[in-house]
């Protein structure tokens, strides 16, 4: 029998699942706030800053694996490599936003706050190993979008637009987890209505014209939500559901990389 407190691999190693996330999704959902941060408002504690949203994020995996033995009351060799990555990864998380905090001339913690509720039923659900549920992804998400706003403050930025910064992404992310989700059961032949991805959507461009009209954004993020909104009509399609898995996924990659450079123009 293997001792638990000596971590040991299975042949054909279980490393990469402990250590990486699992969801490939996430690191689009991570990568489009960085950018667009950094983008808007480039500054050094924004990159202390980035990095600590990089070490909080792969921190998730292993947490939620070790939180998931320790509520079981189990023990496994897994256990203590969860245990040692997500320790890591906090640690990096702490040390680079600690040189944040020293490092921003501005204060940036408010989306930060705000956003913790959020992050915190996300973990909720990673422990009851419900981490698919839709409300957990939609609550990651929204956390995970708040890292623009935060960078955006560490440059400078006023907090209206920068919360602005959330708001947007914010809409994208989720309305694509909604959109992506019942594509793929629709694709799969499981039964599922084009309704609430359609009308997310189509709730998420009147909210965007009205701050157009308002004048807090400009014609590019309109425009952004207007393809988005055509994306789902085509891709609910019948047609379209023939389309590959991964390939879907990088589209989503694509659309969202579009989000960034059609907000980053408009704002």
């Amino acid at each position: 029998m293997s001792n638990p407190t000596t971590p040991r691999l299975e042949p054909g190693g279980r490393l990469r699942p402990i250590a990486l996330p699992t969801e490939h999704g996430g690191w689009g959902l991570l990568g489009a706030p960085i950018i667009l941060g950094l983008w808007t408002a480039p500054s050094v504690a924004g990159v202390w800053l980035s990095l600590a949203a990089l070490g909080a994020f792969l921190a998730r995996q292993p947490l939620k694996l070790a939180l998931g033995d320790w509520r079981r009351g189990k023990r496994f060799p897994r256990t203590v490599l969860a245990e040692r990555f997500a320790l890591g990864y906090g640690i990096v998380a702490l040390v680079a936003f600690s040189a944040a905090w020293f490092t921003s001339a501005y204060p940036f913690w408010l989306p930060l706050l705000l956003a913790a509720p959020l992050a915190a039923v996300q973990l909720r659900f990673d422990i009851l190993k419900q981490s698919r549920a839709l409300a957990a992804e939609l609550c990651g998400a929204a956390a995970i979008s708040a890292t623009a706003a935060a960078l955006a403050l560490a440059g400078g930025w006023p907090p209206i637009p920068a919360l602005l910064l959330w708001l947007l992404l914010a809409l994208q992310s989720t309305t694509a987890i909604v959109y992506v989700g019942i594509r793929l059961r629709l694709a799969r032949g499981a039964p599922a209505r084009r309704a609430p991805a359609l009308l997310l959507h189509l709730g998420a461009l009147v909210l965007v014209g009205g701050l157009l009209w308002s004048g807090l954004i400009g014609w590019p993020v309109l425009a952004s939500f207007v393809l988005l909104t055509l994306r789902c009509c085509i891709g609910l399609m019948p047609r379209s559901l023939r389309t590959p898995t991964p390939l879907v996924g990088l589209q989503e990659l694509g659309w969202s990389l579009l989000m960034v450079i059609g907000i980053r123009l408009g704002m």
